[in-house]
């Protein structure tokens, strides 16, 4: 079969980090191709690489059988290569019509140009049935819909390979049933696809071929109708993975946190929490499912000090958290890690790292007064030392302090925010998507870690729309519908049907 695509012998380093070694192999013209691997295997490198955003140290990359030197992500889109990344390009208090024609406007008239790309945009989105409004704003749509114009920008830019970068990672259940009809939709058509995902269900459902890259080089290459999730996890990992962790029985100590009433409103007076009521205690793991944007963020925010409750009262190990009387959260986290409140963000890009500092000095961040010596000074041997027990504990990869951690992928920054509020030993720890956007291997590492917590006596609150993660973690779970707890049910009584019911707000516990 025609190649739409073909790496030969790529290789691209950073400085002594090599992210591509000698990678090798070729995409069928037509096809669904998904390329897998841990954080850090180097896919994203090699397909930046594809689009332009950096230049092989060597090798040869062909498209459509010819050999291209494609230096700029514009010589990428000339060649009908389209890339939609994990983490959306869009300017979110512009139109999706300003988006798709940012970068591509064609002159100075402005004003004639749009009817003529609105018009287009229509008909793009009824022939794929993409299900946007162009003169809709940005940030008013669902995540679901913000990627549906990345996709939409690609396509009107005439991509007929289009690379999809973590393309699920925020995505629903069934936002990822229609992205899926989408992508069956472009191979009808004759469009090449790329898929990288770390979720090997979604590899065996939509693709036609996988390849597998770990360390940077090609480990594997095979038909997807003829492995198994369990063959392709040992080829990324390189071991056997643990499909069930062991769990030590349920043994819950004190009350650690009691909820009551807790409601919040935004500026507009609407009720995004309602009414919340549950208590957590030492040793135990308590989940909250449900659909994203039904109040499981600004929860999680009001409990690491983020932002303040409209009313209802938090205690944390028998005292009330200091909101009565403020008019803002500042300070708030600060006080909140100082009482022994650790926090693993939703997004840690915005809320846990600071992507253009090094891996070193995100370890100590929120903690800083922790390793100041006895003049005020930073002590940067006690840093240094920390950071390193860090890494290696944590396995972040590479294992390089002085590294900005913006050069890590995301499953190693991810593991970098949760060593980090570990080791500054909680009583309660406060997760958030705990494993977004990461490998398998992470997944086991991070659940692992989560896990020893528990069974050390740490009272832990996550939340979650993986309904496999909640069930191996959680001792209880609650789920949310609209703001309000639409149940709370046992571990024992675990079942998808009657959970995704009451995430729907059809069905009472």
């Amino acid at each position: 079969m025609q190649s739409a695509v073909e790496f030969r012998n790529i290789s691209k380093a950073f400085g002594a980090v090599r992210a591509n070694t000698d990678v090798s192999f070729a995409i069928a013209k037509g096809s669904i191709h998904g390329v897998i691997g841990e954080n850090g295997a180097g896919k994203s490198t090699l397909m930046s690489i594809l689009y332009g955003y950096y230049n092989a140290d060597s090798g040869q990359v062909l498209v459509d059988g010819q050999p291209r030197d494609i230096r700029t992500s514009h010589e990428a889109i000339a060649l009908g290569i389209g890339m939609v990344h994990q983490h959306f390009m869009l300017v979110e208090n512009m139109t999706v019509l300003d988006n798709v024609m940012l970068g591509n406007e064609g002159g100075f008239k402005l004003a004639a140009k749009r009817g003529a790309v609105e018009a287009k945009l229509r008909e793009i989105c009824d022939r794929y049935r993409l299900d946007v409004d162009p003169l809709a704003t940005v940030h008013d749509l669902s995540v679901g819909a913000q990627q549906r114009v990345e996709i939409l920008k690609q396509i009107y830019r005439s991509a007929d390979i289009l690379i999809l970068d973590e393309p699920t990672a925020v995505l629903t259940a069934q936002e990822t049933a229609s992205l899926f009809e989408i992508l069956r939709l472009f191979k009808e058509q004759g469009k090449t696809i790329i898929l990288i995902t770390h979720k090997l269900q979604e590899i065996m459902e939509i693709t036609d071929e996988v390849t597998v890259m770990r360390a940077g080089r090609v480990v594997g290459a095979v038909k997807t109708a003829k492995t198994s999730r369990e063959a392709l996890a040992n080829m990324m990992v390189g071991r056997p993975i643990q499909s069930e962790l062991p769990r030590a029985p349920l043994n819950p100590g004190a009350e650690v946190l009691k909820v009551s009433s807790l409601g919040l409103k935004d500026a507009n007076g609407v009720a995004l929490l309602s009414d919340i009521d549950f208590t957590l205690r030492a040793g135990e793991v308590v989940a909250i499912a449900g659909v994203s944007g039904n109040g499981q963020s600004e929860l999680l925010e009001i409990l690491s000090g983020m932002r303040l409750p409209t009313h209802g009262t938090v205690e944390f190990l028998g005292k009330d958290l200091p909101y009565a009387g403020r008019t803002n959260a500042d300070g708030l986290p600060a006080a909140f890690r100082a009482l022994g409140i650790g926090h693993v963000p939703e997004d840690r890009l915005r809320d846990g790292v600071i992507k253009d500092f090094s891996v070193m000095q995100n370890t100590v961040f929120g903690y800083q007064d922790k390793v100041k010596n006895r003049w005020g000074l930073f002590d940067t041997k006690k840093i240094a030392a920390r950071c390193a027990h860090l890494m290696t504990a944590f396995d972040v990869r590479p294992n390089n302090p002085d590294l900005r951690i913006g050069l890590l992928s995301g499953g190693n920054q991810q593991k970098v925010v949760i060593a980090r509020e570990v080791a500054a030993k909680p009583k309660l720890m406060l997760v958030g998507q705990p494993t977004r956007g990461v490998d398998i291997g992470t997944i086991e590492s991070i659940h692992t870690q989560l896990l020893r917590l528990r069974d050390e006596g740490v009272a832990i609150l996550l939340s979650s729309v993986e309904l496999e993660e909640v069930r191996a973690l959680a001792d209880r779970i609650i789920v949310m519908c609209g703001g309000r707890i639409a149940g709370i049910l046992p571990i024992d009584e675990f079942d998808t049907t009657r959970i995704g019911l009451l995430m729907g707000g059809m069905h009472k516990s």
